[in-house]
């Protein structure tokens, strides 16, 4: 039956500040599109908007059955609502009006486990099913969001029409592509967030530095983060960030990024990545360490204690001898480096991770293609996404980002400053965990030797594990201790 024209093309459930934005800017591309909320103010409130950002082609709902009819078949309805139980209650409420062959959409971040049990779950009443990680907040959402759609193709090519021209568009196309089967979509959109915390960890340690080792100005700091997103750090985050260090506080003297409480907020999908790393055998310590630090800054009272306890103690801060006689435009450019080089070992871990879950759930990840779709629209996006694009398209089987041939170089470049930068943190009492863990990582991962012989031979002495040796092949077992004894040099041999 030929669908009437007053039929719309697709629908969205779930009107929050992200679900309204995505719906208008579905409309504005042309789509008619059908919204519903459970709350019906939220409705006319999205209704409201549509008219007065240019009468757009948008309709409310007030039911679940009224806007599932409203859809032209097959259906495609995409949800936006909290991860978890309200997913769940949403599609039930939904799929009661729904037929063989519409599709599901789930724009939330969820549990990419959660979204194989309902891709089956509604596999058996014959609907398609996507969840598609939205990437770009609530000005993402309305202009050009990153969108990462995985599950059913079927369900990807229905309305791929309309996600390749709501998405952001960067010059080699759109920023969306079919992700792979199953939880793909949301893994991919978790482990983005991951890298984001280690991307907004290693900005901060980088501000820590240039303030307190550096003293330099708010101002200062507005120009110089200015400066780097015309350079090779140009992205997002730099230059939001330029932003924050301009705003003068309303409320009193001086500038509002100094009167914000030093404790961050978190929704859970950097923890979801630290643990499948952990899972999959994947060193993702940069990621890791901005998690910690997370958790850390939630301890403020703990953390005030401890400043008092300490110096009680003797504590000295070192940060006066270590910043006298500073240059300042050294250190600018050393920690402009160091950020560089740290941020690129966030993505190599974050991308080594999704290759490990591709290879376990045989999901034929397109790295070179993920790192395109981040380009734009993303909170990550970033200029040398365009170089790790590259960087696979040359090898599809690149073990890792610090040795294709361009990075490699530039890490090569940059190592001395990076050294610097984290030698005088140290010296000068200021963390910089993710700048150490990305440092760590490279250094672990350039040599081709590493003490963990003698960790192997810890093991063999107190579990009997068991050992290789490099000059021949096999499983070796040592009585340790007692050939210790045997040639006289056991325990208090120093004695």
């Amino acid at each position: 039956m030929e669908a009437s024209p007053a039929l719309s093309r697709i629908g969205l459930a779930g009107l929050a500040v992200m679900g309204q934005n995505l719906a208008l800017n579905i409309a504005e591309k042309g789509f008619p599109i059908s919204v519903y909320n459970r709350t019906t103010s939220k409705v006319d409130e999205t209704v409201d908007r549509a008219h007065n950002e240019g009468n757009l082609p948008l309709f409310g709902q007030y039911n679940p059955r009224d806007f599932v009819l409203s859809i032209e078949r097959p259906r495609s309805v995409i949800i936006l609502v909290k991860a978890g139980a309200p997913v769940d209650q949403t599609i039930a409420a939904l799929s009661a009006h729904m037929e063989p062959g519409d599709a599901i959409i789930d724009g939330g971040n969820e549990w990419y486990e959660n979204t194989e049990r309902r891709i089956a779950e509604a596999n058996g009443r014959g609907l398609l099913y996507l969840g598609m990680g939205v990437s770009g907040g609530e000005e993402g959402a309305r202009h050009g969001p990153s969108l990462m759609p995985g599950g059913s193709h079927q369900a990807y090519t229905n309305v791929q029409d309309i996600l390749r021209k709501v998405a952001a568009q960067v010059e080699d196309g759109p920023c969306v592509t079919y992700i792979g089967e199953g939880g793909s979509g949301n893994f991919v959109k978790m482990v983005h967030n991951g890298i984001e915390y280690g991307d907004m960890q290693l900005i901060s340690e980088a501000y820590d530095v240039l303030k307190n080792v550096g003293g330099l100005t708010n101002e200062e700091l507005g120009d110089i983060f200015s400066e780097w997103n015309r350079g090779e750090l140009e992205s997002f985050l730099i230059e939001i960030t330029a932003d924050i260090f301009r705003v003068k506080d309303d409320l009193a003297d001086g500038f509002l990024v100094d009167k914000l409480l030093d404790k961050t907020g978190m929704k859970g999908t950097g923890k979801w990545t630290v643990q499948q790393a952990a899972e999959l055998s994947v060193a993702a310590p940069t990621i890791a360490a901005s998690l910690d630090c997370r958790y850390l800054s939630g301890l403020k009272e703990e953390r005030e204690k401890a400043e008092e306890a300490l110096k009680l103690a003797g504590f000295k801060e070192e940060i006066g001898s270590v910043t006298s006689g500073i240059d300042k435009k050294r250190l600018i450019d050393d920690v402009r480096q160091a950020l560089y080089a740290s941020k690129i070992c966030s993505y190599a871990q974050g991308m080594n991770l999704l290759r490990a879950k591709s290879v376990e759930k045989g999901w034929n990840l397109n790295l070179g293609e993920l790192a395109r779709i981040w380009k734009g629209g993303c909170i990550i996006r970033a200029v040398f996404l365009d170089r790790i694009k590259n960087a696979y398209q040359r090898n599809q089987s690149l073990p890792n980002l610090i040795v294709d041939p361009d990075f490699a170089k530039e890490m090569v470049q940059r190592q001395a400053a990076w050294r610097r930068v984290v030698g005088l943190a140290v010296a000068a009492g200021i963390s910089t965990p993710g700048m150490c863990a990305s440092l760590s990582y490279f250094d672990t991962y350039r040599r081709g030797r590493l003490p963990a012989n003698l960790v192997q031979a810890q093991r063999d002495l107190f579990g009997a594990h068991t050992y290789e040796r490099v000059d021949r092949p096999g499983a070796f077992h040592t009585e340790w201790t007692k050939l210790a004894q045997k040639s006289g040099s056991g325990v208090g041999a120093l004695n």
